[in-house]
């Protein structure tokens, strides 16, 4: 049987009024929570390579990082590399250890894959440690 368009909201009002004649109330709907997004919780910065530092190397490593529903990374790559493996390793292993609030989907916490800039800007003035290293490469 086919119904017109018509026919459907007389049919919903049938309903409603049979319901409402035997004391009965429509089920209720709940709605679902709106989804959220991961937000970052605990994200301290990576270790800056010393070498690299006295350098003035730096750059932006830019990483894929899937964050489970319990809020720990659990998978990262390198999406865009900051142009040095040393700086790309030292925001990989940073990011390993970041925490966050996980995304939810329906009101459950759900994995979600983003992407992050890690950004490492060479220090204004030369570290003291640099001297240390300095010196042990003329010894050499």
């Amino acid at each position: 049987m086919k119904l017109s368009s018509l026919s459907v909201p007389c049919v919903a009002v049938a309903i409603s009024a049979v319901l409402s004649a035997c004391g009965g109330q429509p089920a209720p709907t709940t709605a679902l929570p709106a989804p959220t997004e991961v937000a970052a919780l605990d994200t301290p910065p990576p270790t800056y390579p010393i070498a690299l530092a006295c350098e003035g190397i730096g750059g932006v490593s830019t990483l894929k990082v899937t964050v489970g529903a319990d809020g720990n990374t659990s998978a990262i790559s390198v999406v865009k590399s900051s142009g040095n493996a040393g700086l790309d390793e030292a925001a990989q292993a940073a990011v390993k250890g970041w925490k966050f609030k996980p995304a939810t989907r329906g009101g459950q916490a759900a994995p979600t894959t983003i992407q992050v800039p890690v950004n490492f800007t060479p220090p204004a003035e030369r570290p003291n440690e640099c001297f240390a290293l300095d010196s042990q490469t003329r010894s050499q």
